[in-house]
């Protein structure tokens, strides 16, 4: 089906309020695509709280990034050459973050009587644990050949606009999805929206039902490494005392709480800040769960620290000290800089004391 330029600017602007569609629309498309795609290679691949499922996929890259795809031929009604892989079709799925939304399946072109559907294939990315305890992102290809119910429902018409009513202020998403014919040609195809711009439960059921086999997997980014893994400890850390102590009115000073629970074994995770992150997100650097007698001088350090020293630099690396059980108290030491303490129990809040080097000497190795 193809909308009309009113049809579209009122379709944008109610699912994406208060967006107005540019005039260029594929060009814009492909121009945001491009934007977002340079800040998520500028920063951690893993920045981003990473939601990965069917429905949350990679925006299309369009030839070029400022052209329309080619035009469909008698040869090749797709318009696109005969499919390769997701990594040729969708190199975008190798950056995790990517999504497709409804705003982005409006510029593609819907299925028509043209071009027969015998597969499709779906491109994402997913977590995926390794056999030696790490884990890794990795980009999918899955493939389904059993399309029929969901031809039938790409080829429905959007549902019609009544009050929105009960629609959610956020953006649909949609999977990155080629179909593809019996002489291997493929296309990107539009899908079929609801009334509040998102996709139509037929195609959301077709897209469920889907008898998917993995064609291929291929990493991208490592989320956990084995080491982590195997100490128990979590890849990135936030540096929760530097975060605390630059808020107002800050930890309170004091006796610190006891540092420790009581009869529960203790995990050290240590964590390495880059020089350009510092008071951001720390990595892993060792970890283990400490030996009694190694529990106990730390310990007895901890309960001896005085009143925090003025001091506003950030460390290079911390260690987060807790049960591993989880839950409070959570301890944080400050390895090098100013060498705080901060120990969190619930309720109550954080309280800040002053270590030294000798704390962080005997904490900071394994």
């Amino acid at each position: 089906m193809t909308h009309d330029d009113e049809d579209i600017k009122l379709m944008l602007t109610e699912a994406v309020p208060p967006l107005t569609p540019p005039v260029d629309r594929v060009g814009a498309v492909a121009r945001r695509v491009q934007r977002h795609r340079q800040r998520l290679i500028g920063s951690s691949a893993l920045a981003i709280t990473m939601t990965v499922a069917l429905g949350v996929g990679g925006v299309q890259m369009l030839a070029g990034g400022n052209h329309a795809p080619p035009s469909p031929t008698a040869d090749d009604p797709g318009g696109q050459g005969r499919w390769t892989s997701c990594a040729d079709a969708a190199p975008e799925m190798a950056t995790p973050g990517f999504r497709v939304t409804a705003e982005d399946v409006v510029v593609l072109p819907r299925l028509d009587g043209d071009f027969t559907p015998t597969a499709v294939v779906i491109c994402g990315h997913e977590s995926q644990r390794r056999a030696d305890g790490g884990e890794d992102m990795v980009a999918t290809e899955r493939r389904a050949d059993d399309v029929a119910a969901l031809v039938t429902a790409l080829r429905l018409p959007d549902e019609p606009r009544t009050k929105r009513g009960g629609c959610f202020a956020s953006l649909p998403l949609a999977p990155w999805l080629a179909v593809v014919d019996a002489d291997g040609r493929w296309t990107r195809p539009g899908m079929p929206l609801d009334l509040c711009r998102g996709l139509r439960p037929e195609v959301r059921e077709a897209l469920a039902a889907l008898p998917l086999t993995t064609v291929a997997t291929r990493p991208v980014a490592e989320i956990e490494s084995a080491e982590a893994a195997a100490a128990g400890c979590s890849q990135r850390w936030k540096d929760v005392l530097s975060v605390e102590t630059t808020r107002k009115p800050g930890p309170r000073t004091g006796a610190l709480p006891e540092p420790f629970p009581a009869g529960q074994q203790v995990r050290l995770c240590v964590y390495q800040v880059p020089k350009s992150a510092q008071g951001s997100d720390g990595e892993f650097a060792l970890g283990t769960v400490l030996p009694a007698d190694r529990r106990t001088a730390i310990e007895h350090a901890l309960k001896a620290a005085g009143p925090v020293e003025s001091c506003s630099g950030h460390a290079s690396r911390f260690a987060l000290l807790w049960s591993v059980a989880g839950g409070d108290p959570q301890t944080y030491v400050e390895l090098d800089g100013c060498h705080r303490i901060m120990v969190i129990v619930h309720p109550g809040g954080p309280v800040i004391a002053q270590g030294d080097a000798a704390l962080a000497e005997l904490i900071g190795k394994l």
